[in-house]
């Protein structure tokens, strides 16, 4: 690869774990239990993925009276559905590869810091990151680039020598707001025509396909 990289930070949904189904289920469960009427089709909502959940509720006009107590239903029940989430192909893989590369791995994901923690515990690839940040109180979110200079800082990396792996116009908006690298991937909630319009510095088909760009560092 010919950018000089100490650091790679992922996205989580649509990057590292196809959970689309889990996120889904969950959603709708959670609307049910807290009799909130909605007509949110499972292909309507695959593709707003990676927004926000109050974004999303208002693009779709579903009225949630109790943002906080949505928030906290949702996530008590998320792991009642895990079944459906797995792993993308190449996640091991490229984790080990940078490693070996000696290049450090964080992760940043809209999704609260305990939830992260616990989908990445679940999936046994915790260890593996240098650095986790969720949605954390008093940090805002991609595309803002507060949480990826945090995390820059954190490690002691400067935002020109990381690279932001992600699904997302969130991801690649938050990159380039932060002076950072940005690499798109295809296989997830966003088609490539939609990511190619970003600009990234990088767009991938595949994880293989990053990982096989570091060998030879």
């Amino acid at each position: 690869m010919s950018m000089d990289l100490r650091l790679v930070v992922f996205d989580l949904d649509g990057t590292l774990v196809s959970s689309h189904k889990t996120i889904y289920e969950a959603t709708i469960e959670t609307f049910n239990r807290l009799g909130i009427e909605h007509n949110l089709t499972e292909d309507e909502f695959y593709s707003r993925i990676g927004l926000h959940f109050e974004d999303i509720f208002e693009e779709f006009g579903i009225n949630v009276p109790d943002f906080k107590e949505f928030i906290e239903l949702y996530k008590s029940i998320y792991f009642d559905f895990i079944k459906y989430s797995e792993l993308y192909e190449g996640v091991k893989d490229i984790l080990t590869e940078l490693k070996r590369n000696k290049i450090m791995r964080a992760l940043l994901t809209t999704k609260s810091q305990e939830q992260a923690e616990l989908i990445l515990k679940h999936f046994d690839i915790d260890p593996e990151f240098d650095f986790i940040m969720g949605r954390r109180p008093g940090f805002e979110h991609k595309p803002s680039p507060q949480p990826l200079l945090f995390i820059c800082e954190s490690l002691n990396v400067i935002p020109s020598e990381t690279l932001m792996v992600g699904d997302t116009e969130l991801d690649v908006l938050c990159a380039k707001n932060a002076g950072a690298k940005s690499c798109a991937v295809t296989y997830g909630y966003r088609t490539g025509k939609d990511l190619i319009r970003l600009d990234p510095d990088l767009i991938v088909g595949s994880l293989d396909e990053l990982r096989l760009s570091f060998n030879g560092k």
